[in-house]
């Protein structure tokens, strides 16, 4: 088995290029998505800073709002496709009827199995037992997935909680990991935010992130195109600064600060959201005036929906503006390089449209 050790996805991303660089790590394959490179054994990602999860590597072009939105969508437990197709529309092809996703993580942990809030029985447990092994999310129905030919089951299929040196670990294990797409892209923030909303409910630092991926592979695709050039010299990788280094001033926005209202204020959120997809306008005007107890939602989660919204309407001025207004500066960071560069591209493609006419 492969192991990386990363400090958080920049670093694993960079290390994971690296491993496909190599032709004797990893197999050719045809697949349903066209040809696959797979690793030839499962590999096993280890973040130290889990809550480092936000990508910044401008080659990789990860789209911050989608992934940071649904790390939400999926903290409420939802299931419905509307919010996930406002920021990425393709997300509709997963959908067995068109409205809900079946395979939906946050679903599966709490709402799927009747009567199973699994979270809320995973935080009592390890309050209740700090040295508890027990602690098992499962997102896998033998008797539904297994035989399924639906387009959508579940790629994680369970995730191990334990307390260690005073810190919340968890262990995710992945049947099959696409690394851009999936393992250190949409997997490490959803995952890492989970961890943190549970540490917080446990008031424990967060612990190393383990990701193992059973089958870990990359798509010979347009986002491995823009990235694999990008590899490592392993006789001055050691001496290169992070990422997450040449951000002045990071400090994180917690996920939660008030325990007992967090719940509430996210079912808000997307209450709220619900009713802007249909009154944009009013939203907008509205959206100021809510008071928060959870940082999160009026510091990262608002601006970032305004800010998609002016991209969505090509007024990039107030996109930029809203950008400014996320607190969180790595988050602030992605967001504006994505949006740099939706809009040098907007206005590269109008340049040319009036010199043809």
């Amino acid at each position: 088995m492969k192991v990386i050790n990363a400090r958080n996805v920049n670093d694993a991303l960079e290390k994971g290029i690296d491993l496909f660089q190599d032709p004797s790590e990893y197999t050719v394959k045809d697949s349903r998505n066209g040809i696959v490179c797979e690793a030839n054994t499962p590999v096993t990602t280890v973040y130290e800073k889990p809550w480092e999860r936000v990508c910044l590597i401008k080659e990789r072009d990860a789209n911050p709002f989608f992934h940071f939105i649904e790390g939400l969508w999926m903290l409420d437990n939802r299931n419905d496709l509307a919010p996930l197709t406002y920021f990425v529309k393709s997300m509709e092809d997963f959908s067995d009827d068109g409205k809900t996703l079946w395979g939906a993580y946050g679903w599966r942990w709490n709402g799927y199995w009747i009567f199973s809030d699994q979270v809320t029985m995973i935080i009592k447990m390890l309050k209740d037992n700090p040295y508890e092994r027990r602690a098992v999310l499962q997102m896998w129905d033998p008797e539904e997935d297994l035989a399924r030919k639906g387009k959508d089951v579940p790629c994680n299929t369970n995730i191990y909680f334990k307390i260690r040196d005073g810190r919340l670990c968890m262990t995710v294990c992945n049947r099959s990991n696409d690394m851009l797409w999936g393992a250190y892209g949409a997997n490490v923030v959803h995952m890492s935010m989970l961890q943190e909303y549970i540490a917080h409910h446990l008031d424990l630092p967060m612990g190393t992130y383990t990701q193992i991926s059973d089958s870990f592979h990359i798509y010979q695709n347009d986002a491995w195109d823009r990235v694999k050039h990008m590899e490592l010299d392993i006789y001055t990788y050691r001496n290169k600064k992070n990422h997450y280094d040449l951000i002045d001033g990071y400090e994180p926005v917690p996920l939660v600060n008030e325990t007992e209202s967090f719940s509430r204020e996210l079912r808000f959120f997307f209450d709220f959201f619900k009713s802007y997809r249909f009154a944009p306008d009013d939203f907008i005007n509205r959206s100021d005036d809510i008071e928060w107890n959870n940082n999160i939602f009026p510091d990262v989660a608002m601006p970032m929906l305004k800010a998609f919204h002016y991209h969505k309407e090509r007024d990039y001025l107030n996109s930029y503006r809203e950008v400014q207004k996320i607190k969180s500066l790595d988050w602030m960071e992605a967001c504006f390089e994505w949006i740099r560069k939706r809009d040098t591209a907007y206005t590269l493609n109008n340049a040319e449209k009036g010199e043809n006419e």
